[in-house]
């Protein structure tokens, strides 16, 4: 007799996507992100409106994600929902939602750790993309953290390197406002990478003992760079944008690759896994799959969507945690930081 499926509703509230998924076991059956567009007039995301916004968008995205999956919320096993790190205001909306849904229809919460969630992304069924073995290593890169981590398994991971100041993201979007681009800047600073050359400009990349990142002086460098370079010339960033942007995206990977290569040396571990929304720089994805060939690496890139922030991710480790009855109960609290 075949075990009876469990259906999750995951919702995602971190920051400034509303998201909710609804999982089959480990299928994704719907996943839904509400965008906020607000903050790009900012140059960032503003917080107080990200948690107004969630507010606006979490019943419509939830009513979405359940009609895509063609379900019920009494066929519901459990909910799911991302108890930090993130923004206090939007995980509070978030949490509180789940919390009041769970207690409505009498199923269990389960609380997710964000970045446990990034790492676990991989082992969503989806066709034509591998799942890592335990013991691997995961590279989690997004606009608020810069970790490597090794994955004994689905429970069992410990950080080994993580930045001592800005994360990769917010050094990819600080480099792109100093060049002026809109927010978020990062994405563009790939798309015009890729028509530049990558070695037009040196950077100095930063010296930092062991597995952990700095990317604050790289910021500073590129900005002081920048700055000389307008006063010689004002057109200087129309004129040479696609080298700028590729010789800042080469530094950066090339920061992210020395220490992964570091990594590898002091654990003999060859599964690289990579997740954040960083991870879909074209960048990264080609120095690592470049890596396969020349160091003997096996390494793991979700889907896209996957990869920014969503909720089948949540769902995916709410999944593994209602198969060992990690649940959490109504007075289960958010945290802006967390650790695994």
């Amino acid at each position: 007799m075949s075990e009876k499926p469990i259906y999750i509703l995951a919702i995602e509230s971190s920051c400034d996507d509303t998201a909710a998924a609804v999982m089959r076991d480990t299928t994704v059956l719907s996943n839904v992100v509400a965008q906020q567009h607000i903050h790009e007039e900012y140059g960032g995301v503003v917080p107080e409106l990200a948690s107004r916004a969630h507010q606006q968008n979490i019943v419509p995205v939830i009513d979405v994600a359940l009609k895509k999956a063609q379900i019920t919320k009494e066929q519901l096993t459990a909910i799911a929902f991302t108890q930090g790190p993130g923004l206090m205001g939007s995980l509070l909306v978030g949490s509180s939602f789940a919390k009041s849904m769970a207690m409505a229809l009498n199923i269990p919460l389960v609380a997710v750790n964000h970045m446990h969630a990034h790492i676990l992304a991989h082992f969503i069924d989806e066709a034509g993309f591998d799942k890592p073995t335990f013991p691997f290593l995961a590279l989690t890169i997004s606009g608020g953290h810069t970790q490597i981590v090794v994955v004994n398994s689905f429970f069992d991971l410990k950080i080994i390197g993580e930045t001592t100041d800005d994360a990769v993201g917010e050094a990819f979007d600080k480099s792109a406002k100093t060049l002026g681009f809109p927010y978020p800047g990062g994405p563009l600073i790939d798309k015009y990478a890729q028509l530049g050359n990558p070695k037009a400009y040196r950077f100095t990349k930063p010296k930092v003992p062991g597995l952990n990142f700095s990317f604050s002086g790289l910021k500073t460098q590129i900005l002081y760079f920048v700055q000389k370079q307008l006063a010689e010339n004002p057109h200087f960033i129309e004129e040479q944008r696609n080298d700028i942007c590729a010789s800042i995206q080469e530094t950066i990977v090339q920061i992210l690759m020395d220490k992964l290569k570091l990594a590898v040396a002091q654990t003999g571990i060859r599964q690289i896994a990579i997740g954040g929304g960083v991870s879909a720089n074209s960048g990264i994805r080609k120095a690592l799959k470049e890596a396969e060939t020349q160091y003997n690496w096996k390494t793991f890139v979700p889907k896209f969507e996957y990869t920014t922030d969503n909720a089948a991710m949540i769902g995916i480790v709410g999944y593994y945690r209602f198969k060992e009855n990690h649940f959490s109960d109504a007075g289960v609290v958010s945290k802006a930081r967390i650790e695994f």
